[in-house]
């Protein structure tokens, strides 16, 4: 079976501007504490309560799409999320400004698992280039983030925001059309009776967890970690800083194009484990140079690294194809919200030992990632 492009198009688009809006609060947050006069803690618990909400209760998501298989959420999760970080330049307050911060993170919890749900369920016999396309979209919506909504409020000020609204309000306009043209959700008995086919390798899952949250901590901690490097360290411009980025997130996109079609050949475990090993020399001579070849390394280090996102999802939804929703929820949710909190590791290490040893620990980190994909078993066939 080919997959349905059309379908999967329209999905990568959702998934372009839920992360979009996930991506660009980061970016706004500075004019959102200049606003509020928000103290240092007070702005980290925004970016901590987005992360709660969009990231580990992916899987609770998860659960709900495989058990009511109901397409629905989709426009409905694009729309919140739009409006929730939209809204965010007209909060009257702290607590306001968290809600709305929560209700984005909702939306974006609950976009993921169901449309990678629904474009495995559309993506024929080649499911990792599918989802490799789908995943493109997230990817470059986080790139694109800071500078679209940095440019917004810096020419309209903090209630810019509100420009959010606009892609948010049209493709969950497009998603509510012509989704169900295109594939109507199956009623859930048929959903439940055609993953009861599969076996469920909860163990195989768990360690798989494990290797996409270490992969995340290494990514997180560049993300995090590199700007603060550029400007305290080499004392580079700090417009510097938003090409640092996006050539990191926007290389790490267009890798995982590339990687669907290689890991449909060689299988997804093998690609897994070769693509740790092959991220690490990147890793490390972006710290050994300068100037343009700095960047050119960070770019493939971030391609590379990013290749295997949409390989874990494809293996995850081998390893427990009775629950494809909950997989991609664990992986795309709550592996990456763990690795996530392991940058406050990294951020001791910077404060005790400085930043060069940050990065450096993140650089060699894959190793860790390719010891652990050596344990990944093989999926059981269905039968």
């Amino acid at each position: 079976m080919k997959p349905d492009a059309r379908l999967i198009a329209l999905l990568s688009l959702g998934h372009l501007v839920v992360d979009l809006n996930q991506g660009s609060l980061p970016a706004v947050l500075p004019f959102l504490k200049a606003a509020h006069q928000l103290s240092y803690a007070a702005a980290a618990t925004i970016i901590l309560a987005a992360n709660l909400t969009s990231s580990l209760i992916q899987p609770l998501f998860g659960y709900l799409a495989d058990q009511t298989a109901r397409r629905w959420m989709l426009p409905v999760s694009v729309l919140l999320s739009g409006v929730g970080l939209a809204l965010t330049g007209l909060a009257p307050g702290y607590g306001a400004l968290l809600v709305l911060v929560v209700a984005m993170g909702l939306g974006v919890a609950a976009y993921h698992p169901e449309g990678y749900r629904t474009a495995t369920g559309v993506a024929g016999d080649r499911k990792a280039t599918a989802l490799s396309w789908f995943s493109l979209g997230g990817n470059v919506g986080l790139a694109l983030g800071p500078p679209v909504i940095a440019g917004l409020v810096t020419a309209l000020g903090v209630t810019g925001s509100l420009g959010m609204l606009v892609p948010a309000a049209v493709v969950s306009l497009l998603l509510l059309a012509v989704l169900p043209s295109f594939a109507p959700a199956p009623p859930p008995r048929v959903v439940r009776a055609a993953a009861a086919h599969g076996v469920n390798m909860p163990g195989a899952m768990a360690l798989l967890v494990l290797v996409v949250t270490i992969r995340s901590w290494t990514s997180l901690g560049f993300t995090t970690f590199v700007p603060f490097y550029y400007i305290d360290v080499l004392h580079a411009d700090p417009r510097l800083v938003g090409p640092l980025l996006f050539v990191f997130l926007g290389a790490g996109a267009l890798g995982t194009v590339a990687a669907g079609p290689l890991a449909d050949r060689w299988g997804p475990r093998p690609f897994m484990q070769w693509v740790f090993v092959a991220a690490i020399p990147f890793g490390l001579l972006f710290l050994q140079t300068g100037g343009l070849l700095a960047f050119v390394m960070l770019g493939l280090f971030g391609a590379v690294l990013t290749s295997s996102f949409t390989v874990s999802v494809v293996l995850a939804q081998a390893y427990l194809p009775r629950n494809p929703g909950m997989a991609s929820g664990l992986i795309v949710g709550f592996a990456i919200g763990t690795g996530g909190l392991g940058v406050t590791a990294l951020g001791w290490v910077a404060d005790h030992h400085g930043l060069p040893m940050a990065l450096w620990t993140s650089a060699l980190l894959p190793i860790a990632g390719f010891a652990a994909t050596r344990f990944l078993p093989a999926p059981l066939d269905a039968k």
